[in-house]
């Protein structure tokens, strides 16, 4: 009986190994099942660099990895080493390619594994072919082609292909073994007029599709893929629904590259957002979090926050929640400690971070998400409802009097208190600000001033064939006078209105290129605009 790995590689009772299929590549589409044994794996065996985007995102840092190129060739060897390293560990998972059983070595391994007195299970994952039909919008079935072909590419594919109309056909393998295949098909009689679809990379930002013909198509892939890269080919009558069901490239952001000045944990999700939309997101934080230089402030604001001396807290950042949070923890104090206290958050993510440390916000603002939107919500003090009247501002040593100077004119007593210090971050890899100064970003999405200020400061000045998009007038205007020529300007003051206005702006970019007969291309691929 194979144990059950959710319940903690301690109370596993033999040594398991477990082969899972890592599916076609984007860590989202790994199976729940998949995510949970990653979790829980005393050690990782994968093919690196293939599945490092799956093993960053489910893996925890300290779990052991290992290269799947140090078990050896033979598929035997393979799972003898396998089941040795599950002696050594208990429950070793193995990431195999796709579904973990087509065209693969999985099922040897196991056996081999099954030979050393060792169990195993076979996980499968999400399978070439259907990844191809999804994310290519090309299905290989249809009401009239009612069989498949699973061929594995290379010179003798002419044998195993059908010439009956209602077959539909999935090729994989290497550029140069896609090519063989091709040949053996025109050398069997196949019209070179048949078309075929030719992608890479699936279910990826990187995805790449062409449409072709039998006899065009190796001219096709020695122009877009390089030598050794893995393509699936598709051909059969589903193939002509691709144009009407291509719905994963023609993204509004596909394939894009944007820059994200902000902090890692502020990033994380402005990355996530682009990616639902296709583009990649790059994060470059330009301010790091420090301790206030005399802490004495902030250590009396706490203890008056447990002593009841204060009615409402308001939190301007992620940042403020995540310094009171720290202060709260140095002290020994939790959540609790703000029980009778009326919390507010500036915008979305600032609330968010407070429903994670386990407090719902009192007042969040129905408009702008901003201080001056924090204000126009937040009632005016009345003594006989609202006997304390003090209101705690934990925030930067650097932040807008704005929100200071409403609550005051509402009658309350503000007190304004540095939590944490923002400086500016250390400058990014040498080849991040390689890339921002020659324009291979096609964005960047600025967030305040001081992004503007620190990202120039560390890294240089985007080209003017970066689109340069910014959340409000304050931070446009800091870009401009740094010389940069803003495209974007969010229409309200938060991150989902910014990636909005980026979005809005390359949709009428591509229209206008389509309109003028060019072929639609992104800011990094224009020519350079000085």
């Amino acid at each position: 009986m194979v144990p059950d790995a959710e319940a903690g590689q301690g109370a596993l009772a033999v040594p398991t190994v477990y082969f899972l299929g890592a599916g076609p590549g984007d860590p989202a589409l790994v199976t729940y099942r998949g995510t949970k044994l990653l979790q829980k794996a005393a050690l990782i065996v994968s093919d690196e660099p293939r599945h490092a985007a799956i093993v960053d995102e489910f893996v925890p840092e300290a779990t052991p990895r290992m290269n799947a190129e140090e078990l050896g060739q033979a598929a035997t060897t393979r799972g003898r080493k396998l089941a040795g390293l599950a002696r050594e560990h208990g429950m070793v998972v193995r990431i195999v390619p796709h579904d973990g059983v087509l065209f693969s070595t999985t099922t040897d391994e196991a056996a081999a594994v099954r030979r050393q007195g060792v169990d195993f299970e076979i996980v499968p994952g999400v399978g070439v072919a259907a990844t191809a039909t999804a994310f290519t919008g090309a299905p290989v079935t249809t009401n009239r082609v009612r069989s498949v072909r699973f061929v594995e590419a290379g010179e003798q594919s002419h044998v195993d292909v059908s010439k009956h109309r209602n077959t539909g056909h999935v090729l994989t393998g290497a550029r140069e073994d896609i090519e063989s295949a091709l040949g053996s098909l025109l050398g069997d009689g196949w019209d070179e007029a048949t078309p075929v679809l030719l992608s890479s990379d699936l279910s990826t930002i990187a995805q790449q599709t062409i449409e072709s013909t039998f006899g065009a198509a190796v001219e096709r892939l020695r122009e877009t893929f390089d030598e050794g890269t893995q393509v699936t080919m598709l051909f059969g009558q589903g193939i002509a629904q691709h144009a009407e069901l291509d719905w994963f490239e023609t993204r509004p952001l596909f394939g894009w590259s944007v820059l994200i000045p902000r902090t890692k944990e502020q990033g994380s999700h402005t990355a996530r957002a682009l990616a639902e939309l296709g583009a990649t997101g790059t994060i470059v934080p330009t301010i790091a979090i420090q301790p206030p230089r005399t802490p004495t402030q902030m250590e009396r604001a706490i203890q008056g926050l447990v002593n009841g001396d204060y009615q409402w807290v308001g939190l301007t950042s992620v940042n403020a929640v995540r310094a009171v949070r720290e202060w709260f923890d140095d002290l020994g104090l939790d959540a609790r400690a703000l029980a009778g206290v009326r919390v507010a958050a500036v915008g979305g993510p600032t609330a968010h971070a407070l429903e994670d440390w386990g407090v719902t916000p009192d007042l969040v603002p129905s408009g702008e998400h901003s201080a001056r939107g924090l204000v126009e919500d937040w009632p005016d003090r009345d003594p006989l409802v609202d006997p304390v009247g003090r209101v705690l501002l934990p925030r930067a040593d650097i932040a807008t009097e704005v929100l200071v100077e409403g609550l005051t004119a509402g009658g309350w007593d503000v007190h304004d208190v540095t939590a944490y210090r923002t400086v500016r971050a250390a400058p990014p890899p040498a080849p991040i600000r390689e890339s921002i100064k020659a324009g291979d970003f096609d964005a960047v999405l600025f967030t305040s001033s001081s992004t503007v200020r620190n990202l120039v400061g560390i890294a240089g000045k985007p080209p003017a064939s970066t689109v340069v998009a910014c959340i409000g007038p304050a931070t446009a205007q800091t870009a401009e006078d740094h010389g940069l020529a803003v495209d974007v300007l969010a229409a309200e003051a938060n991150m989902g209105s910014l990636i909005a206005g980026l979005v809005d702006h390359a949709v009428h970019r591509r229209s206008e290129d389509l309109a003028a007969g060019r072929a639609p291309l992104r800011p990094s691929q224009r020519p350079r605009r000085r």
